[in-house]
């Protein structure tokens, strides 16, 4: 399999051509990130291709290994690690006085995906470390972000997030790790699992952001609060002390990132660990959500970038197998199965959606660098508004049909596909994770509908909506076969988007004042969020054949027109069917009861 090719020239489009880069690099301490651009990227792309990708299938080949509390990573990560925590590619989004490169975020996205495509079992560790910086920069004390984020940004320590609990998994509500005060700090007790580079071998201190509840916490979400425990204690220089009360446990034999170490931590098995208040009591769910949501957003990229890849290899080996005679074709001629329309169909499933998906993130992560550094409040909030929308749908939308493209890229290789020496099997079991962690499809949808649709009446999704229907109106204007094509699917599936959500909303309106279930309309809650995903999709194209449109002749341009062509032929058509499901689809999800989910395996005892 051949190494990685980062899409730069795909990148650069976005970025220059697509997103408004030019208002981003206006923004106040963003002056010089124009200059930075190209030479970021193209050193990103260097790494990845040359450190990151040669380890991928060695490194899931060989796996973490646990011993008797101790974790290996696989032969290569650590140096790798080392080697990334000195290029500073860490501190690439943060603020230059704890040592960060303070660029937007729009370019770290862009760095993101290519270290996901090329390692995405490596690239978890110092995306958590990212997340945990974010939380202590935002909420922690003075002394607290000079003790913790200069290291973290360094890379000398690493960070990770410490949520799930046996009895606790998405539902939070039931953690039950205790924290009981003590002088100036509290002593932590309990069990974390699924815990991503919990322990391993990079460097000598781990900090850990814990959930957990101190003596007189109420119960549920608002007793839950945050604190910094570090696998060491931390002398009063700031140096490390001896190892704290933090153990872990084992590590989890997973279906794919198999060099990624998921841990089992363990606190206070002799007496309790050491951990600093993150905050306010009883405030730590939402100092979490920083952490979650940079997370959610980057677990998005994580999903269309292992679908690059996955891409990438299928048409290397498309252009090199030979098999089967051309359908067109009169005689017996073997022809490189490229040439087959439906090996061409699935191939250009996976550029199109991918394309799309990449212009969904890279405009959404231009959104979050005005969210965090407009001086203009009402412009900040509007972008905050947009961020808090697009974040949900970035997240699901991106790894459901990740995954879907990864299966496809599989598909192309054939039989050769299923077998793990070709190298894509990796990928389709990297990838499924995807869908899961920092919280599931189901989780995503309920989240876009009751709290970024319902609780706002809307009023975030009809302004956007409006912004797609003035992209609607560039397409319009054009005298062009192609782009009034890409028009008429794209009127289609924005008017899906409108009837569904003036249904929901309606519909919300109506069960509330009647205090009735609001089951059947949750039902369709992941349909919604698909429906949104292919429709800003198709929004995103759109804007992307407008600009193409206006460069006619340049190979570049010529094939983003036909690309954006393909998506509203084969991906807007979906908008419409699940805009019918969100409508109709409530009732007949909730109609068959527990008992006759499996009627047909019991009724010859039942007669």
């Amino acid at each position: 399999m051949g190494a990685y090719q980062a899409p730069l020239r795909d990148m650069l489009f976005n970025i220059r051509e697509l997103v408004d880069f030019e208002s981003v690099v206006s923004l106040p301490g963003f002056e010089e990130a124009a200059e930075y651009l190209e030479p970021v990227l193209e050193q990103a792309a260097e790494f990845a291709a040359d450190v990151l990708d040669p380890l991928n299938h060695s490194g899931d080949r060989e796996g973490a290994h646990f011993d008797h509390g101790t974790v290996s990573t696989p032969k290569g990560f650590k140096a790798a690690f080392k080697q990334f925590a000195d290029g500073g590619w860490i501190g690439l989004p943060m603020p230059t006085e704890y040592g960060g490169q303070n660029l937007p975020q729009i370019i770290a996205t862009a760095a993101l995906e290519m270290w996901q495509a090329s390692n995405m079992a490596f690239s978890n560790g110092p995306l958590l470390n990212q997340g945990a910086i974010e939380a202590i920069l935002l909420c922690g004390t003075s002394e607290q972000k000079q003790r913790f984020i200069p290291r973290l940004i360094a890379g000398e320590w690493t960070g990770t997030m410490d949520l799930t609990e046996p009895q606790a998994g998405s539902d939070l509500a039931q953690v039950r790790t205790k924290a009981v005060p003590t002088g100036d700090h509290f002593l932590l007790t309990g069990q974390k699992i699924f815990i991503t580079y919990g322990e391993h071998d990079y460097v000598d201190n781990i900090v850990h952001l814990v959930l957990a509840r101190t003596p007189n916490a109420p119960e549920g979400v608002k007793g839950i609060s945050l604190f910094i425990v570090p696998k060491r204690t931390l002398n009063p220089d700031g140096s490390l002390g001896e190892l704290n009360d933090v153990r872990c446990a084992g590590i989890e034999h997973k279906l794919g990132i198999h060099a990624s170490p998921t841990c089992t931590m363990n606190y206070g098995e002799a007496g309790g660990a050491v951990g600093y208040l993150v905050g306010e009591e009883n405030e730590g769910l939402k100092y979490m959500f920083i952490m979650m949501n940079a997370a959610r957003f980057s677990v998005g990229v994580q999903g269309y970038s292992l679908a690059d890849r996955a891409f990438q290899a299928a048409l290397a080996y498309a252009r090199e197998r030979v098999q089967s005679k051309d359908v067109a074709a009169k005689e017996w001629t073997p022809v490189r199965i490229i040439e087959h329309p439906d090996v061409r169909r699935m191939l250009m499933d996976c550029k199109a959606h991918v394309e799309a998906m990449r212009s969904l993130a890279f405009y959404t992560a231009a959104q979050l660098d005005h969210a965090h550094h407009n001086p203009d409040p009402a412009a900040k909030a509007e972008a905050q508004s947009g961020v808090e929308l697009f974040t949900p749908i970035v997240k699901a939308w991106s790894t459901e049909i990740s995954t879907q493209l990864v299966s496809e890229a599989l598909q192309c290789f054939g039989g050769m596909g299923y077998i793990e020496e070709t190298g894509v099997a990796q990928y389709y079991r990297d990838v499924r994770i995807a869908q899961i962690y920092e919280g599931t499809t189901g989780i995503q949808a309920n989240d876009l509908l009751g709290r970024k649709f319902l609780r706002d009446q809307g009023k975030t999704a009809m302004r956007v909506m409006g912004e797609m229907q003035s992209t609607l109106a560039a397409l319009n204007a054009w005298e062009s076969d192609e782009l009034k094509a890409i028009g008429t699917e794209f009127a289609k599936a924005l008017r899906a988007l409108t009837d569904a959500s003036q249904w929901l909303g309606a519909e919300g309106l109506r069960v509330l004042a009647n205090s009735g279930n609001l089951k059947s309309m949750f039902a369709g809650a992941v349909p919604y969020l698909l429906l949104w995903g292919y429709t800003a999709g198709g929004w995103m194209m759109a804007k992307a054949a407008v600009i193409a449109a206006g460069k006619a002749g340049e190979p570049f341009y010529d094939a983003k027109l036909k690309t954006a062509r393909y998506y509203a032929a084969h991906a807007l058509p979906k908008a419409v069917a699940y805009a019918e499901e969100v409508m109709g689809g409530g009732q007949s999800t909730l109609a068959v009861s527990e008992d006759e989910f499996d009627l047909d395996r019991r009724a010859l005892a039942l007669v």
